[in-house]
């Protein structure tokens, strides 16, 4: 929540960013900064956690990228890399996501109508129109709480808590 209205712009430049705990400027972003820097405010750093995980299961995340190995500055900003680490976790929930399975806190992951993957974060707000959970997510104008739980279709639903990662 602390991300709207802080985070206005949609930027999926690659950046070199600092190992560990590396950001984009905190105006800017992608989908997966809206999940980095919520967990990050939690004491998980997501470009730590994903990089160390890739170095040792490289082979485990997907090659869309061609990339021969990874790359600390980008693979925790991709959402089928995000989809890989946490279900390497076993943090994965069912499919298909029925909207009374979904807690608040748990990740949501779309594909949208141009195939292009999506994620966003679970809300404790409830939607005015439905028994639903609001979703903080960055589509296009930055970060935005909007009730899209159902507006893609969804291909991956994650459950981080409670925390266990090893």
């Amino acid at each position: 929540m602390a991300q709207v209205g802080q985070t206005v712009y949609y930027d999926p430049a690659y950046v070199k960013l600092a190992y560990p705990g590396g950001d984009v400027p905190l105006e800017r972003g992608v989908c997966t900064d809206v999940v980095i820097r919520a967990l990050r405010r939690l004491g998980f750093d997501l470009q730590k956690e994903v990089h160390e995980d890739m170095r040792r299961a490289f082979a485990a995340y997907p090659r869309k990228w061609g990339l021969t190995r990874p790359d600390p500055n980008i693979d925790h900003r991709r959402v089928p890399n995000l989809m890989t680490f946490f279900a390497r976790r076993g943090k994965a929930r069912p499919l298909p996501v029925v909207p009374t399975a979904v807690e608040p806190g748990d990740l949501i992951a779309w594909s949208l109508p141009d195939g292009r993957p999506h994620i966003g974060i679970v809300t404790d707000r409830p939607s005015g129109t439905a028994s639903r959970w609001l979703v903080v997510h960055n589509i296009g104008a930055g970060a935005q709480l909007e009730d899209v739980l159902l507006e893609f279709k969804i291909i991956g639903h994650y459950r981080l808590f409670p925390w266990s990662w090893r």
